[in-house]
């Protein structure tokens, strides 16, 4: 006699279970997935770059480190405090996320250049000139959606995601140091993976995806491909550039 074997069907009732749970979850764990991505791909150089470089770097090195490390301190936080509804002071300490990002933008090209004149002079690298407007680009585009994000602050949709984008920029550094990233400018593919991933919640969620992802997106990444050509190819005006910058 034949016998019968029950299959075991995920219930319906999960697939809105697992939505609502990515729907509140998800900006504040993408901020962790983001200090994540940072300390995996620092952790590979940080050191003998750093902690026990020969020769020293620049004492502005570490500022640069201390800022930029704040403000995924204060990113994961104002994502908490948005998932545990306290709206209140999430908005509190908007202003001082806003001068923590501004001194961000001083800082981080300022140790951009510093940087590139002291892996040329001090350690002889070659093509610093030309990388330099990698981080550049970086530091831009952090700038671009940080200050959106201030101006649409009082547009909750605008605003995380602003912020999510920003954050992600400032990934670049620490995909490039991993150890799969060979080839040139490979670290904006997870960049815009990272990115990717709020618009893939998005059409989960709402079944569209927001017009800051339809249009961030397209425009980052033929910015990031600009960026590759003027890099890889030593285009002369961004030489000259660059080059008056380290003198």
């Amino acid at each position: 006699m034949a016998t019968t074997q029950a299959v075991t069907v995920p219930s319906v009732a999960l697939y809105p279970r697992i939505l609502r749970l990515v729907e509140r979850y998800f900006y504040f764990v993408m901020s962790l997935v983001i200090a994540a991505v940072v300390v995996c791909g620092f952790s590979q150089t940080i050191e003998r770059k750093l902690i026990h470089a020969n020769p020293q770097p620049p004492i502005l090195l570490w500022l640069h480190v201390v800022l930029f490390s704040g403000w995924l301190g204060f990113y994961i936080l104002q994502s908490a405090l948005v998932r545990t509804r306290k709206v209140s002071v999430h908005r509190s300490f908007g202003w001082a996320g806003a001068a923590l990002g501004t001194s961000m933008i001083i800082v981080g090209p300022w140790t951009a250049v510093v940087m590139a004149r002291f892996d040329t002079v001090q350690l002889h690298r070659a093509n610093r000139d030309a990388f330099l407007i990698v981080p550049l680009f970086d530091v831009s585009v952090f700038a671009v959606c940080l200050g959106l994000a201030i101006l649409w602050r009082n547009s909750p949709e605008r605003h995380r995601r602003l912020m999510l984008i920003a954050t992600c920029a400032l990934t670049g550094a620490a995909f490039g140091r991993m150890p799969l990233m060979h080839s040139a400018l490979a670290f904006y593919g997870g960049i815009d993976a990272l990115i990717l991933l709020g618009a893939l919640r998005d059409f989960a969620v709402n079944r569209r995806i927001h017009a800051v992802y339809l249009v961030a997106i397209p425009l980052l990444v033929a910015a990031q491909i600009c960026v590759g050509e003027i890099f890889v190819h030593r285009e002369m005006f961004w030489l000259r550039i660059a080059q008056s910058l380290l003198s």
